[in-house]
């Protein structure tokens, strides 16, 4: 019995396109499989940061690592072939940066810097016509320089203290500076002899604010009975 020649075609499409749909089926789940776990999730500044690859299979000829969302040679950080001496070779992305590579596909960034943060991406390739890949992002955050919370308020508290005591102090110190200031003048202005006695008359003796009883006395004892406005006088009466 022979196959008719139109339906060894149909057939030869079919089994193609099952063939094809099958192989795609695999490559998505075994690249859904892979994926990478960050440690930790949030690195910091200074700290390592391992980015570990799971669903590798057991078998495979080289993985490639890339900072960036492209994949080509100027983002290869490096390339890690398994079996040979010298397994790791860096790329022209990886430039200052310590990186080490793993036989299970995983690498270690040491002393992470805010600068290496991006988009981080592993190829892993199976046979030529096989390449797993998996990416994830990465943020590396500068150290929180925080004071222990326990010794805010104690801190707080005494430089508030400090602060009042020291405004107290001073205005008690201006207010006694000002008060010695007021009582010494005052207490001169009192006690100090008329200044000018010839312009004191016989009616300010005794309610004058500038020439005291005292010396009014002592001038007049000096100079006469007589004030020189009362000779005045006379000569003018004369």
């Amino acid at each position: 019995m022979e196959i008719p020649m139109g339906t060894q075609g149909c057939f030869s499409k079919s089994l193609l396109l099952s063939a094809s749909i099958l192989v795609l089926w695999m490559l998505q789940g075994s690249q859904a499989a892979l994926y990478i776990q960050k440690i930790p999730e949030q690195p910091q500044k200074n700290q390592d940061l391992l980015l570990s690859v799971q669903g590798v299979p057991d078998t495979f000829q080289d993985f490639n690592w890339y900072l960036g969302e492209e994949t080509y040679g100027g983002t290869r950080l490096f390339t890690y072939i398994p079996g040979i001496q010298r397994p790791q070779r860096d790329g022209s992305a990886m430039g200052q940066r310590d990186i080490v590579g793993f036989p299970n596909g995983s690498m270690l960034l040491r002393r992470a810097q805010p600068t290496d943060s991006g988009t981080y991406q592993v190829a892993i390739t199976i046979n030529s016509e096989w390449t797993m890949k998996a990416k994830t992002e990465v943020q590396v955050a500068e150290k929180n320089k925080e004071l222990p919370s326990t010794h805010l308020p104690t801190n707080a508290g005494i430089l508030a203290a400090t602060i009042i005591g020291s405004l107290a102090a001073g205005a008690l110190l201006i207010s006694c500076i000002a008060y010695l200031l007021v009582t010494k003048n005052w207490r001169g202005q009192s006690h100090s002899p008329c200044p000018h006695p010839h312009t004191c008359r016989r009616g300010q003796r005794t309610t004058s604010t500038r020439c005291g009883a005292g010396s009014w006395e002592g001038w007049w004892g000096s100079h006469g009975s007589r004030s020189p406005e009362a000779g005045v006088g006379r000569g003018q009466d004369n």
